[in-house]
Order: structure tokens, then C-alpha cells, then sequence
């Protein structure tokens, strides 16, 4: 609500001077856009404050909904997330094709893809989203690269209070890197694991 922005403009004031208004320390600053506001990087710093507001308010509201945490995990994995999405899919009258073999990608005169061919069936839609390799490599493009590390442990991460379910974010330029380093601790209270068993999901863009 700008009502509540005491005359600044966060569209146009930075997120760096809006930090520096508040007499906030850098590490401070950190905190707030890499571990409440998910940012990836820097260059937030210097962009409108508006976005990153944004961000830190869906934070809040977010961590006053569930427990004592913003976040929340799916029984039995991720998998649960098309599972879910799938249910108010239906609702709305949404169309399922599963165990289907996706034999080509439809594209139309302009080269825009609209729709996806398995055998004597087609589906259109508006957007289409898929694993590159589905796609023709002209159509590809690389933005990125992706680190990740799958870690099976005999005991929680330490310094977490055993948690069973936690998600442990450092500021990349606490460890002189350009990008956050993220760390997913899942255990048996998730269903994903064994007792005893421990994952931690370790992740970085290069």
C-alpha cells in the first residue's frame, strides 16, 4: 500500500538506498533479500525497491500461515505438486493425458509452438512448457548452468536443531560467490526417506 511508504517512491528509490534509509548494515541487507526475499544475486541492489518489497511481504504473510515457517514441502516429495495441481485442474475443467509419449512439438507458420502431437492425438494450448529435450535444438537455447549435489546422510545437517525438514540459504556474497548457495534437508518425517535417513539437496547456478 503506498499509503504506507511516508512519501517514497519504491519505483523509483533503489533497494540499496531504501536499505541505506533505514541505516541497515550490509549484512542485514543479506539477510533480508537472499533468505526472506529469495534473491539470487546482487543486482536487485540496484533496481526499484517495489519488486523486493513485494517479495518480503509475501514472506510475512507467508510465514504467518503455516506453523513457524514460510515454507512448505509436500508429503512424499515433490511429486505431490502435479498431484495437487492436477486435482484443481479437474476442478476447472482441465484435460489429462498421462503415460503419453510426446512424438513432436506443433508449430505454426511464425514458428510458435502450439500444440503437442502423441500418436492419433493433439493437444493445443497457449503456452507450452517442457524439458529442452523435447524440443528442436534451433529452438533451444542455453541461459545457465545448474550445480546440484545429492547428499544421503546418517544424521540431520548439524546446527539446525535436528531438523527433519529445513531449507538453509547463504548469501553469495558471504562466500565470495556471485550466486546463492541453497541446502534442502529432508528426513523420514517427509516420507521420503527411510528412518534414520537424511537428504541433503545441495544447489548453485554456476
Amino acid at each position: 500500500d503506498p499509503a504506507t511508504h511516508k512519501d517514497r517512491d519504491l519505483n523509483t528509490m533503489t533497494m540499496r538506498e531504501l536499505y541505506t534509509e533505514f541505516g541497515l548494515q550490509p549484512d542485514t541487507h543479506q539477510f533480508i533479500s537472499h533468505a526472506m526475499c529469495l534473491q539470487l544475486d546482487e543486482n536487485h541492489m540496484d533496481l526499484p525497491a517495489a519488486p523486493t518489497v513485494k517479495d518480503l511481504k509475501t514472506y510475512c504473510d507467508s510465514i504467518a500461515r503455516y506453523g513457524t515457517s514460510p515454507y512448505i514441502y509436500p508429503m512424499y516429495g515433490l511429486g505431490g505438486l502435479p498431484e495437487g495441481f492436477s486435482r484443481i485442474c479437474a476442478i476447472h475443467g482441465g484435460t489429462f493425458m498421462l503415460n503419453q509419449d510426446v512424438e513432436e512439438i506443433l508449430f505454426n507458420e511464425s514458428g510458435e509452438a502450439y500444440g503437442i502431437k502423441s500418436g492419433n492425438q493433439m493437444a493445443k494450448a497457449k503456452l507450452i512448457v517442457g524439458d529442452p529435450s523435447y524440443f528442436p535444438s534451433e529452438k533451444v537455447q542455453a541461459t545457465g548452468n545448474l550445480v546440484r549435489c545429492i547428499c544421503l546422510l546418517n544424521h540431520p545437517i548439524p546446527n539446525t536443531n535436528d531438523a527433519g525438514s529445513v531449507q538453509v540459504i547463504i548469501p553469495g556474497p558471504q562466500v565470495d560467490r556471485v550466486n546463492d548457495i541453497f541446502v534442502c534437508g529432508l528426513s523420514s518425517e517427509l516420507a521420503v526417506t527411510a528412518p534414520g535417513i537424511y537428504v541433503a539437496i545441495v544447489s548453485t547456478i554456476a
